[in-house]
This record gives C-alpha cells, structure tokens and sequence, in this order.
C-alpha cells in the first residue's frame, strides 16, 4: 500500500469493475440456468405432500390449543387472585375541627389512603 502512494507501481484494479463481459448473465441465460436446476430438485410425492400438509396442520392446532389453554388458565388464575386482594378504597374518618366563630364544631370527613398521621 505504501508502494503505491509513493507511486513506484499502481496495482490491478480490474476486480473493480462490476459491469465486466465475463461476469454478466442475460436474463434468458438465468432462466435455462434455473430450469436446468429444478430438474435436479427431489420433488416429494403425492403421498408425503399429503402427509406433510396434514402434520402441519395437526401440529398448528395442538400448539394453539396447548397457549390457549395456558392462556385461559393465567387470566382465570390472575382475576381469581385480584378478587381476592383487599380492596383499596379509602376509608372515611370524621374528625371535628375547631373554629374560633361558630358555637357548633361541623365534622370535615377526611379520606385515609392507607397512610397513618401523627396527630
């Protein structure tokens, strides 16, 4: 590489070129050339076709069958287990409040959100 920048010899570059003759197919050329390849493809029979369909078939069944089954039994087992927790809704504590102006003390409820106060 060195060589080169220096100039003493410029190396071969005609792996470069893409659009080189001996390198390029017509498209009539590929087609013989596929044709030619699928006649040496082992093409399954009839029978094994057949056989083959319905064993995906049947095999796309059970695997939908067996997340279907799992699935139902998560979501069932999930609510099951959330009807079950505790409800948590904020229970209503009355507490008077003082007022300097007015002879009767009127009662204030005040939501409790599971935190305790210090008073």
């Amino acid at each position: 590489m060195l060589a080169f920048m220096i100039g003493e010899r410029r190396p071969n570059m005609e792996f470069l070129n893409i659009r080189s003759r001996k390198n390029t197919m017509s498209i009539g050329q590929y087609l013989k050339d596929t044709q030619g390849e699928l006649r040496h493809v082992a093409w399954p029979t009839r029978l094994q076709t057949i056989v083959y369909t319905i064993l995906v078939a049947l095999i796309s069944i059970g695997v939908s069958l067996y997340l279907g089954v799992f699935d139902f039994l998560f979501t069932t087992g999930l609510a099951r287990f959330l009807q079950v927790l505790p409800a948590s809704s904020p229970s209503a504590i009355e507490q008077p409040v003082a007022t300097s102006t007015a002879t009767t003390t009127p009662n204030i409820q005040l939501l409790n959100f599971g935190t305790t106060t210090q008073q």
